[in-house]
C-alpha cells in the first residue's frame, strides 16, 4: 500500500498530485506539514521556500557531490539497507514472469559529443568567449579537486578548450576523465554560431543619440532620421531630458544619461559641441557609457568636436569608431570583435 500501482493510467497522475499540492499550499514543502510527514525519518535536497519547517546543515543540496572530501557535510545519501526501494515482480500478463526493468538508450551515456558538436562549431571569438566563461565560473570555485575534474571532463568535449581554461586558472592540464561512451567527432554546424548567422543590419536594433547644451540641433535631427529610415529605432540621451539648450533652439531626451546606459543601445552616435564634450568628461555617466560601447565592441559615431570624451574614455580609434553618416549608419549594423584584444584579455 506505499507504492505506485503499475497501472500506466494511474502512474500519468502521479504528476498532477505534485502540482495540486503546490496549487493549493502554495510550495513545494507541502510534505512537511505535520498532517502530510511520514513518521519515519526521511531526507530529500529541497531547500527554503515557503514553510519550509527544516534548518538543513551544509552547503550540498545535490548528489553525487565530493565535498566529503575536503571534510564537508556532503548532504542526504541513498540508503541501500533501509532506504525504500520499488518491490520487483513479474508483470501480470508476462508469461516468462520478468521483473520490471526501467532501461535507457546507450547514447544516454555519451555525454561529451554533443557539447563537442556545439564548441567546434563556434567561430574563433566565440570559442574564447567559451573558454573565458569557464575560467570565470571555475575562478569562483574554491575547492582545488573540483577545478582539476571540470577541466578533465573538457578535455573529453575538446583539447584546446580545455588547455585555455587550465591556463586560465594556472594550473597543468589533468588526464581526460574516463568517459561512460566515447564522444564522437559530428559534422560541425554553422547554424550553431550567432556570430556566423549575424546579419549586419540596421532593422530592430537601437542607436543611442547622447547630446548636451550647446549640441548642433540639425545634426541631432539628421542623425536621428537616417537612423529610422534605415528601420532602427534612436533615442535621444541627455543628462537632462527637457528643454536641452542645443543649438538654434531647445531639444527634448527621450533617456536621461544617469539611468540610460549604453548596454541598452546596439550603436552609439555622440553628437556634441566642443563645449559639451568639455563638461561630459567631468561627468563619470558619460565616461562610462562611451567606455562601455567601445567596450561591448559597439559602433561610435561621433562629431570632431566629442574627440576629448573618447579620449577620457580610452577610446582608440578604429573601423568602428566613426564620423557621422552614412559611415556611422554602416558600422553600426554590426559589431567589431577586432577590437576586442584592445579591451580585455580572452582565454
Amino acid at each position: 500500500g506505499i507504492d505506485f500501482s503499475d497501472d500506466p493510467l494511474l502512474q500519468g497522475r502521479l504528476f498532477s498530485y505534485l502540482d495540486t499540492q503546490k496549487s493549493r499550499l502554495g510550495t513545494t514543502n507541502f510534505h512537511l506539514l505535520p498532517i502530510n510527514a511520514p513518521k519515519c525519518p526521511f531526507a530529500n535536497f529541497q531547500r527554503d521556500g515557503m514553510m519550509q519547517m527544516q534548518v538543513p546543515v551544509g552547503r550540498a543540496n545535490y548528489e553525487p557531490n565530493s565535498l566529503d572530501n575536503i571534510g564537508e557535510d556532503p548532504g542526504p545519501r541513498d540508503e541501500p539497507n533501509a532506504g525504500f526501494a520499488t518491490e520487483a515482480h513479474a508483470s501480470n500478463n508476462d508469461e516468462r514472469q520478468q521483473g520490471k526493468v526501467r532501461l535507457r538508450s546507450d547514447t544516454f551515456n555519451d555525454h561529451y559529443s554533443q557539447a563537442r558538436l556545439f564548441y567546434r562549431s563556434q567561430v574563433a571569438i566565440e570559442q574564447a568567449h567559451l573558454a573565458s566563461a569557464l575560467v570565470f565560473e571555475l575562478s569562483k570555485v574554491t575547492v582545488d579537486h573540483v577545478r582539476v575534474r571540470v577541466i578533465a571532463n573538457l578535455r573529453n568535449v575538446d583539447d584546446d578548450l580545455a588547455q585555455r581554461v587550465a591556463a586560465g586558472i594556472g594550473i597543468d592540464l589533468p588526464d581526460a576523465t574516463p568517459p561512460a561512451k566515447a564522444p564522437i567527432d559530428l559534422a560541425l554546424s554553422p547554424a550553431l554560431s550567432i556570430v556566423a548567422s549575424a546579419k549586419n543590419i540596421l532593422v530592430g536594433r537601437k542607436v543611442g543619440i547622447l547630446f548636451t547644451k550647446g549640441s548642433p540641433q540639425r545634426e541631432i535631427d539628421s542623425v536621428k532620421a537616417a537612423v529610422e529610415a534605415a528601420g532602427a529605432t534612436a533615442l535621444l540621451i541627455a543628462p537632462k531630458l527637457l528643454r536641452v539648450a542645443t543649438v538654434p533652439k531647445a531639444t527634448n531626451a527621450a533617456g536621461q544619461l544617469a539611468g540610460t546606459p549604453s548596454a541598452l543601445l546596439d550603436a552609439v552616435a555622440l553628437v556634441l559641441s566642443e563645449e559639451g564634450a568639455a563638461t561630459l568628461c567631468e561627468d563619470s555617466a558619460a565616461v562610462q557609457f562611451v567606455m562601455d560601447a567601445f567596450g561591448h565592441l559597439k559602433a561610435i559615431g561621433h562629431t570632431p568636436e566629442a574627440q576629448a570624451l573618447l579620449d577620457k574614455a580610452g577610446v582608440i580609434a578604429d573601423d568602428g569608431v566613426t564620423g557621422l553618416g552614412e559611415t556611422f549608419l554602416t558600422a553600426a549594423s554590426r559589431r567589431f570583435y577586432d577590437r576586442e584584444s584592445t579591451v580585455r584579455t580572452l582565454a
